[in-house]
């Protein structure tokens, strides 16, 4: 290994920090969506019984108790679950957009090294042709195939070994990025299904003493 890193050349050891930056990126994220995964389905049937049985303040609880987006977003509607429909639609919305740039954080940066580490390879493969031409004009034509292989070997080196990290980061970042649009679609799925549970939840007379209260509070 530190054989290769050598006859590669300096372009070798930036490729080799974009390898160990894009690994730990990757695995920080993985950790991250491990710790704030969540099985929708039982965590919304959970609350449902509180929900329908108009127990808010054990379901904030419950809500408030594991932290993770699709729990937050839950929370903030059931706060405000005295509001209309539509004032909790725009509730639940924004809580998910609020927890989007958490999801997305270095997404981009993933993105980049998967392009960026091939650049490098390429670069150092034109390094090592020049090397390579230099050697041969240098010596006016008569260089050795010793010579003339050091640059042509530290230019293949250079392209494996972008062309190898590149590879795998670029699937890291279609896990990654698969994982964000899951837990949006999650927290998306959660926000309908508890805006739709507090509406049920409501009496009749609720719901007319409400639209009561808020047309006398408009007309003073």
């Amino acid at each position: 290994m530190l054989e290769f890193m050598q006859k590669g050349g300096p372009i070798m050891w930036l490729i080799l920090g974009c390898s160990i930056l894009a690994s730990a990126v990757f695995l920080e994220r993985v950790l991250y969506f491990h710790r704030i995964s969540v099985k929708v389905g039982e965590f919304m049937r959970g609350l449902a019984v509180l929900i329908r049985g108009r127990n808010f303040g054990e379901a904030q609880m419950e809500a408030a108790a594991t932290n993770g987006p699709v729990q937050r977003v839950v929370h903030a509607a059931i706060i405000h679950h005295n509001a209309p429909r539509e004032e909790l639609k725009e509730i639940v919305q924004e809580a998910g957009q609020l927890e989007v740039p958490k999801l997305e954080r270095r997404l981009g940066m993933i993105s980049t090294l998967a392009f960026v580490t091939p650049m490098l390879g390429l670069l150092g493969t034109i390094a090592g042709l020049i090397e390579a031409f230099s050697t041969m004009s240098a010596a006016s034509g008569l260089a050795s195939s010793a010579e003339i292989s050091n640059g042509i070997y530290q230019a293949l080196l250079t392209t494996a070994a972008g062309i190898a990290v590149s590879i795998p980061t670029a699937i890291c970042y279609a896990y990654v990025s698969s994982r964000v649009n899951s837990t949006m679609h999650e927290m998306e799925r959660a926000g309908i299904e508890v805006v739709s549970l507090i509406m049920e939840s409501r009496k009749p007379s609720d719901i007319i003493e409400f639209d009561e209260a808020r047309k006398a509070a408009t007309k003073r």
